[in-house]
C-alpha cells in the first residue's frame, strides 16, 4: 500500500533526511521518501499498524505533522527575534569596546545575554529534545557547541554572534526554500475554483412543459462527462473539453509556456488550465477533472521529488557520515592536539594553548555544518522540475530528469507521435478536365455515409452533393448515387472491375480513387501529415548533442521512409510487431541512454524497457502515459529539446553546488584549524557557503525558452 503524507514545518533538510531514515526502518515500511522542498512523506507499507507508527514517529520529530503555528506567522517571529537580538548586540559592543567602568562592564555582558537568548533558545531548546531522542549530530547541535563554548572561552561577543548570524543565516534560507515552494502553489492556480454549469430544466412560469437553460456554478470536482459548462472570458477552463462554440482563443502559456494567443474551433479539444482570452464560450465536458490536464500537472509535480536522482541519495548518504565524522575532527583538535603540543614543547602532560586550539575547534564545527549540500541539491531537481512543467512537459521524478540529461540515442513512434494520428488530404489529382473542388465534394458527399477511419479527413470538406443508395464493399470501397449518376469511391480495383481504366498510384499516401458516370476523375491522397513542430523539435536535439534518432514504426516501410525523410529522422525501422520493438530498444540501449517517444497502447512495453520514456499527454493512450517517465501535456514535440535543456543544466548546476560547497568548505576548515579564520568569520563562511548554493539552485528558474 502507498500513501502521501502532507508535513508541516520540515525547515531543515538534515532533518528531513534523518527523520526519512527513522521511519524507513520501521518495520513493515517498504520504503520511505521525504521530499524536503515540498514538505511530502510518500510512504509504501505493509500494514495500518506500520502506517501508524511511521506518522507516530514524524510526530515526535519536533511536531513536525502536528505543528500549530504557520510558516508565515514563524517566520515573523524570526525576524523580530533576530531584530531583538541585533539591537542588543550592538549596545553590548558600545558598553564593550566604547565605554568603561563596572556597570558598563555589567550592562554589556547583560547586553550579551538579552541578544543570546533572543535568538537562541529555539536553537537550545531543539538541542536538548534532540539529545533525548538520541539524535546527537545536527546543526543545532553543532550551533549550540560552538556557541557555548566561544562563552566558556571568554569570547562573549563571538558567542553571540555565531548564534545570531546562524538564525539570518537560517531565516534567509527558509526564505528561499519558501520561494520554490511557491512555485508549486502558483501551478496550483491553474486549478478553476469553479464551473458554470448548464443545466435544462423545467420552465417555472407554470404554463409551459418547455425545458429552459440554467446556469450554476459547482466546483470542477461535480462535473460529468457530457456536462455543458460556460466560460467567460478572462476565466479559466476547469477541466478538458471540446470546444462547442464556433472558435475561442485561448491563453495557453500556463501549460504550454507560449505567451501567444491560441485560436480553436467548434469541435476541437481545449485543455484545463487555460485561460479564455476572447469572447465567452461553451464546452463539453470529455474527461472527469481528476483526469483532466491540470489535475495531472499538479499531481505529477508535487509527487515528483519523493523519486530522488543519484547525486540526492549521495548527498543524504553522504551527510550521515559527514558530521559525525568533522565532530570527532574538532574533538581531537579542541583537546588532542594541545595536550600533544605540551608535550611536544614543554614534555609535560598538559593542555599547552588551550584556548587557542578550543577556539580552532569551534570554528572548525561551525564551517562543517552540511546545509548547503542537503538543501542546494533537492531544491535544484525541485526548480528543474518545475520549469519543465511551465513547458508543457510533466517530469515524474527527479531521477528521470537525471537520466534525460545523458540523452544519446532518441527514438519515436510514428504515428500520433511524429505524426499528428489523423487521416488528412495530403494532395489531390484531378482527370478528364474535373476540378479539385468537384473532386472533393464529390467524395466527400459519400464518404460522409462511411464509419471507415479514411472517412474523416473528409468530414471537414463541404458538398453540396447528397448520396443516396450507398453500399460499401469491404476492402475495396463505395458506391453511390448522385444527381442520378453511379460513383465509385475507393481502390482501383473497384473501379477496373466496373470496366472502368485508371492509371496505377505508387506513393506513400492511400490513394481513393474516383469514378463517376464510367469515367475516371482522378484520385485523393490520404495520409497522416507529419507535425507541424516535428523538423523543428528534430533540428534542436541535433543541436543538443543526440547523436542518434530513430523511428519505430508497425506501418509500412515506404510509408514509414517518408515520414523520416520529412522529419530528417536518422533510420527507420518499419513493420515492427510490439515484441520487436522492445528487441530494437534493447540493441539500441547499448549504444548509450535511449529516450523513447511513444503514444500508443502497444508503446507501453518499450517505455518501460528504455532508459526513460516520454507519452504524449492529450493523443496518448492511458497505459502509454501511465509507463512513461515524462508526460506532453498539450503534445508540443518542441517541448522535448526544451526538457533537456532543463535537465542537463539542473544537472550542471547540482554539480556545481556539490564540488563548489565540499571545496569551499575543505579550505575554510583548513583555514579555520589553522587558527587564520576567527570564529565570526566562520559563521560568515557557513551562511556565505548556504546561500551561495541556494542562489546557485535557483537560476534553474531563470532559464529562458529558445
Amino acid at each position: 500500500m502507498k500513501k502521501i503524507i502532507q508535513l508541516r514545518g520540515l525547515d531543515c533538510a538534515g532533518c528531513a533526511a534523518e527523520l526519512e531514515e527513522q521511519i524507513a526502518a520501521i518495520e513493515g515500511v517498504l520504503s520511505a521518501s521525504i521530499a524536503f522542498v515540498n514538505q511530502k512523506l510518500t510512504l509504501v507499507y505493509e500494514t495500518e499498524t506500520a502506517l501508524q507508527a511511521a506518522i507516530d514517529t514524524a510526530n515526535r520529530f519536533e511536531e513536525v505533522v502536528e505543528r500549530l503555528e504557520t510558516e508565515q506567522t514563524s517566520r515573523v517571529k524570526d525576524w523580530w527575534a533576530i531584530a531583538f537580538s541585533a539591537f542588543f548586540f550592538l549596545a553590548g559592543l558600545l558598553f564593550d569596546f566604547v565605554f568603561s567602568g563596572k556597570i558598563v562592564t555589567v550592562l554589556a555582558y547583560v547586553s550579551y545575554a538579552l541578544a543570546y537568548l533572543a535568538v537562541a533558545c529555539p536553537v537550545l531548546l531543539a538541542t536538548v529534545k534532540n539529545l533525548a531522542k538520541g539524535r546527537i549530530f545536527d546543526e543545532n547541535f553543532l550551533m549550540t557547541v560552538a556557541s557555548i563554548g566561544a562563552v566558556l572561552v571568554g569570547e562573549y561577543f563571538e558567542g553571540v554572534a555565531v548564534m545570531l548570524l546562524y538564525r539570518i543565516g537560517e531565516t534567509l534560507q527558509a526564505v528561499a526554500v519558501r520561494s520554490s515552494r511557491n512555485s508549486i502553489t502558483e501551478l496550483m492556480q491553474l486549478k478553476s475554483e469553479f464551473a458554470t454549469l448548464i443545466e435544462k430544466r423545467p420552465c417555472t412560469c407554470g404554463h409551459c412543459h418547455e425545458l429552459v437553460e440554467k446556469q450554476r456554478q459547482v466546483p470542477p470536482e461535480m462535473l460529468k462527462i457530457g456536462d455543458t459548462v460556460l466560460v467567460r472570458a478572462g476565466e479559466k477552463i476547469p477541466v478538458d473539453g471540446v470546444l462547442l462554440t464556433e472558435n475561442a482563443t485561448l491563453d495557453t502559456s500556463s501549460l504550454t509556456g507560449e505567451s501567444l494567443p491560441r485560436t480553436v474551433h467548434g469541435g476541437e479539444e481545449i485543455l484545463a488550465g487555460c485561460i479564455n482570452a476572447g469572447a465567452v464560450f461553451t464546452m463539453r465536458v470529455i474527461r472527469l477533472y481528476e483526469d483532466s490536464a491540470v489535475q495531472k500537472i499538479l499531481d505529477t509535480v508535487e509527487n515528483a521529488a519523493s523519486k530522488k536522482a543519484a547525486p540526492e541519495k549521495f548527498i543524504t548518504k553522504f551527510a550521515r557520515y559527514y558530521t559525525p565524522v568533522v565532530c570527532c575532527l574538532a574533538l581531537c583538535l579542541g583537546l588532542i592536539v594541545p595536550l600533544v603540543n605540551g608535550l611536544i614543547i614543554d614534555n609535560r602532560f598538559y593542555f599547552m594553548n588551550f584556548g587557542r586550539w578550543a577556539t580552532s575547534a569551534l570554528t572548525f564545527l561551525v564551517i562543517s555544518c552540511p546545509c548547503a549540500l542537503i538543501i542546494s541539491v533537492p531544491l535544484t531537481y525541485f526548480s528543474g522540475i518545475g520549469a519543465c512543467a511551465k513547458r508543457g512537459i510533466l517530469v515524474k521524478g527527479a531521477a528521470y530528469l537525471d537520466i534525460i540529461s545523458k540523452a544519446s540515442t532518441v527514438a519515436f513512434d510514428k504515428t500520433g507521435t511524429l505524426t499528428e494520428g489523423n487521416f488528412s488530404v495530403c494532395s489531390v489529382r484531378t482527370e478528364n478536365g474535373v476540378t479539385e473542388k468537384e473532386l472533393l465534394s464529390v467524395v466527400a458527399a459519400v464518404e460522409k455515409n462511411s464509419s471507415h477511419p479514411i472517412a474523416k479527413a473528409f468530414s471537414n470538406v463541404e458538398t453540396d452533393y447528397i448520396a443516396q443508395d450507398v453500399t460499401e464493399t469491404a476492402g475495396y470501397g463505395l458506391t453511390a448515387m448522385l444527381n442520378g449518376e453511379r460513383v465509385l469511391i475507393g481502390k482501383a480495383a473497384l473501379l477496373r472491375d466496373n470496366g472502368i481504366e485508371c492509371s496505377d498510384y505508387d506513393g506513400a499516401y492511400t490513394p481513393v480513387y474516383v469514378a463517376r458516370d464510367n469515367t475516371w476523375l482522378g484520385l485523393v491522397e490520404v495520409g497522416d501529415k507529419l507535425r507541424g513542430s516535428a523538423n523543428e523539435m528534430l533540428t534542436a536535439l541535433k543541436e543538443l548533442g543526440v547523436r542518434r534518432t530513430v523511428m519505430l514504426t508497425g506501418d509500412e516501410k515506404e510509408r514509414a521512409t517518408v515520414i523520416a525523410r520529412q522529419a530528417a529522422i536518422d533510420e527507420v525501422c518499419a513493420g515492427l510487431l510490439p515484441t520487436d520493438k522492445l528487441d530494437k530498444a534493447n540493441v539500441l540501449k547499448k549504444d548509450g541512454v535511449l529516450v523513447y517517444v511513444g503514444d500508443g497502447i502497444n508503446d507501453a512495453p518499450v517505455m518501460t524497457a528504455a532508459d526513460c520514456s516520454i507519452s504524449m499527454g492529450k493523443l496518448g493512450s492511458a497505459a502509454a502515459v501511465e509507463s512513461s517517465d515524462f508526460v506532453l501535456i498539450s503534445d508540443d514535440l518542441k517541448a522535448i529539446p526544451e526538457c533537456l535543456r532543463v535537465a542537463r543544466k539542473t544537472r550542471k548546476i547540482v554539480m556545481q553546488n556539490i564540488v563548489g560547497s565540499i571545496a569551499l568548505k575543505i579550505a575554510f576548515m583548513v583555514l579555520g584549524a589553522a587558527g587564520v579564520l576567527p570564529l565570526i568569520f566562520a559563521v560568515f563562511a557557513d551562511v556565505g557557503v548556504m546561500l551561495l548554493a541556494l542562489a546557485n539552485a535557483l537560476r534553474v528558474k531563470l532559464i529562458k525558452r529558445r
